[in-house]
């Protein structure tokens, strides 16, 4: 026993007995005061309730106001901008439909089991990610900051993306739209279409002149942007705004920030299957393509969509499972916001590929006309007979399928010849194989076919409000995952936190809205989450199936949910999960080291992208921003693992209720064999007869989850011990 364990038993000796003699002085069950005391009566069959039904206490943890609304928070973060411009892009490029077989495996395997995982530990532990890991084990409370970490570099450029959608939100009301047509230059003598737009194309040149105005290097930032800076602060006060008061404010926009991408998305579906040539493009997209799915490759994107899809790791899953009661049926969560997810992936891509087919069909249209002029012009100077042509084919009003009949017919009869005249096959499957993903889908492809659909304009504005909404939804999650566990541990005021959060996250992110900000955007993207995320969703794993105990966690699952998660998890989580996590750790970082560093940046003169190494300094940023969002978890290890912090000072569980003294434990008596009143068994302890249990609630501290095995439930301290269940959780 510490020297100093007298003073401390004798200090909380006088407070129990104090407490205890207030509690029978006031046994009269009229004294109002009385009832309306923190002092909580727990049934033998209600251990893991945090207050009984119909009782008087108030848990001073905010809670959702409905079961809809937490779960359009968990779709509202885990659907986001990645569903509409990553995985059509990605079912493109691996294999069409046939992309959706491993993508729907990996789901089962890793997805729904790790998304349920985090779900059941915020649930049952009520804290942020900081708190449910340093409660299961202190020496890993170091991943709860690194979440934090990362949280904080993806805010920083996520919301750099959300201002890009309010400025072309913002120039969506005007007709015809400005990114419609090439810029005439005119200078003394005559009028001319820009350059740098007649090389390129009317949206490309809006993207990277108009709205970034983007630089030619990393190197030459070119000063700020100022169109983005207003554009950033007006995305992160709609943030601060929305987050101030937590779920209780944050909660309410859930409802339009969670569902008006569906509707957008199912209006754009209508429009876009009226349109001509969107069937070609659906078509194309679930074509399957067998052999592409045996490609080590597309397992492993498919595996990374699915981590980052569901938002694994980054403490915003655990944030808001938080604040739910602990018998919410958190495995039907787990279940139906994964395949929401995995539907909503789906539905986007009908989109994409609807709107990108009738996008094709006006390119190839074009092209057919242009190479139409070209073989007529042969045909009149001599170059090509008239005896080649079959006589159906009419030039002035040529189809599609006729001039691929004349192309083959002068490749064939031509063959020495051909490429000297100048003709392109015109096929839309080579438009559509043309992959876009991200910025280049969002601000360059789809508003180009936008501008060829009647009311443009109204479409465009119902487009980019959508990518507003998905980015807010997806930063609620995000800052929560920030401000839930630090509120939990330092216990701050969450307005104030979220402000200076948010001011601070503004300021840094202004190197994002410079003139090469687009190339941190990239940086960011490529470096700052993907390996952090994967170690940190690996050490979840083995902190709660290897450290805390996977028979341990079924039983608290079972005690949780009223009935036993099926044996299919135990086996997940055991074997499979590690492993394919373990293999998507090396698989990336070997994809890492085989990509050379860099990005690609637009070039003026030419109008197009060329990919340049990232420069020295440049990659000891990107360094540094993996080493600095995984560092938390050493740090913390080393600092519990040599006892650098004295937890008899600072990490003391500390208790309360309302018209009660705070009394604090030391977080080593259960290495103690003595009771908390005079050394005496918890048999032998006199108390008063309210029943088995009777806990103190929480205030103050936050420090609870720092005893070493959780063994003194979540917010409450127990003053009688005999029934304490056997689960740490």
């Amino acid at each position: 026993m510490p020297k100093n364990s007298k003073v401390v038993k004798r200090d909380l000796d006088d407070e129990v007995i104090e407490s205890v003699k207030d509690l029978l002085s006031n046994e009269d069950s009229s004294d109002d005061a009385f009832k309306k005391s923190e002092l909580m009566v727990d049934d033998p069959e209600e251990k893991d309730v945090d207050v009984e039904e119909g009782s008087d206490v108030e848990d001073e943890r905010p809670a959702w106001n409905s079961k809809l609304q937490y779960i359009l928070a968990q779709v509202g973060f885990s659907v986001g901008l990645g569903n509409v411009w990553r995985f059509p892009y990605l079912c493109q490029k691996n294999g069409g439909g046939a992309y959706l077989v491993p993508y729907l495996i990996l789901l089962l395997i890793i997805g729904i089991p790790l998304f349920f995982l985090e779900l059941a530990v915020g649930q049952r532990i009520r804290r942020g990610s900081i708190g449910v890991w340093n409660y299961i084990s202190p020496k890993l409370g170091g991943i709860g900051f690194a979440s934090c970490v990362v949280c904080f570099f993806v805010a920083l450029y996520y919301n750099v993306i959300i201002g890009w959608s309010l400025f072309y939100f913002s120039q969506s009301f005007q007709h015809p739209l400005p990114w419609d047509q090439c810029p005439l230059v005119k200078n003394a003598s005559h009028t001319f279409v820009e350059p740098e737009c007649e090389k390129s194309s009317a949206t490309t040149y809006y993207w990277y002149r108009e709205a970034l105005n983007i630089s030619s290097s990393l190197s030459e930032s070119g000063g700020l942007n100022w169109k983005m800076t207003i554009c950033l602060l007006a995305a992160w006060v709609m943030v601060c705004l929305a987050m101030i008061k937590g779920i209780q404010s944050s909660g309410k926009i859930m409802y339009f920030s969670s569902l008006f991408p569906y509707v957008v998305l199912l209006c754009f579906l209508i429009r876009g299957l009226l349109l001509n040539g969107s069937v070609d493009g659906i078509r194309h997209m679930f074509t399957p393509k067998l052999e592409i799915m045996l490609e080590p490759k597309v397992w492993r994107e498919a595996a990374t969509q699915v981590f980052f899809a569901l938002g694994l790791g980054f403490g915003g899953v655990i944030a808001f499972s938080s604040y739910n009661k602990r018998d919410n049926n958190c495995h039907f969560d787990a279940v139906l916001v994964s395949f929401i997810n995995f539907f909503t992936s789906v539905l986007a891509t009908l989109v994409v590929f609807a709107v990108l087919g009738f996008k094709a069909n006006i390119i190839n249209e074009k092209c057919v006309t242009q190479n139409s002029e070209k073989i007529l012009k042969l045909l009149k100077m001599g170059n090509l007979s008239q005896d080649m042509i079959p006589h159906h084919i009419n030039f002035s009003s040529i189809t599609a399928e006729d001039y691929n009949l004349v192309y083959d017919i002068i490749q064939k009869v031509k063959e020495e010849q051909f490429g000297s005249l100048g003709l392109k096959s015109c096929q839309i499957e080579d438009e559509l194989d043309k992959a876009v993903q991200g910025t280049g889908l969002a601000f360059i492809a789809f508003t180009e076919a936008m501008t060829h659909f009647p009311a443009s304009p109204f479409w465009s504005v119902m487009f980019f409000l959508m990518l507003v909404n998905l980015g807010l939804g997806s930063m609620f999650g995000t800052i929560e995952g920030i401000i839930t566990p630090i509120v939990d541990t330092f216990k701050v005021r969450k307005e104030i936190l979220t402000v200076i959060c948010c001011l601070v996250a503004f300021f840094i992110g202004l190197i994002f809205v410079q003139r090469s900000g687009n190339y941190f955007v990239t940086m960011f993207d490529d470096y700052s989450a993907t390996l952090p995320l994967l170690i940190v969703v690996i050490l979840e794993n083995i902190a709660v199936i290897r450290i805390y105990g996977i028979d341990k966690f079924m039983e608290d699952l079972k005690d949780m949910l009223g009935f036993s998660p099926s044996q299919y998890y135990y086996y997940m989580w055991k074997y499979v999960s590690p492993f394919v996590l373990l293999c998507l750790l090396v698989a990336s970082i070997v994809q890492m080291g085989l990509s050379p560093p860099g990005y690609n940046a637009w070039i003026e003169d030419t109008a197009k992208e060329e990919f340049h190494s990232y420069p020295t300094w440049g990659m000891i940023v990107c360094i540094s921003l993996m080493v600095l969002a995984i560092l938390p978890v050493p740090i913390v290890f080393m600092v519990r693992r040599c006892n650098l912090i004295d937890d008899s000072s600072g990490s003391l569980a500390s208790v309360s209720y309302k018209r009660g003294r705070i009394i604090k434990e030391p977080v080593n008596l259960e290495g103690d064999n003595t009771s908390l009143i005079h050394g005496k068994s918890p048999s032998e302890v006199p108390s008063p007869n309210f029943g088995k249990n009777i806990y103190r609630k929480q205030t103050g501290s936050p420090t609870l989850d720092t005893a070493p095995n959780g063994r003194y439930g979540i917010g409450y301290l127990m003053a009688d011990m005999p029934d304490m269940p056997e689960s740490d959780l």
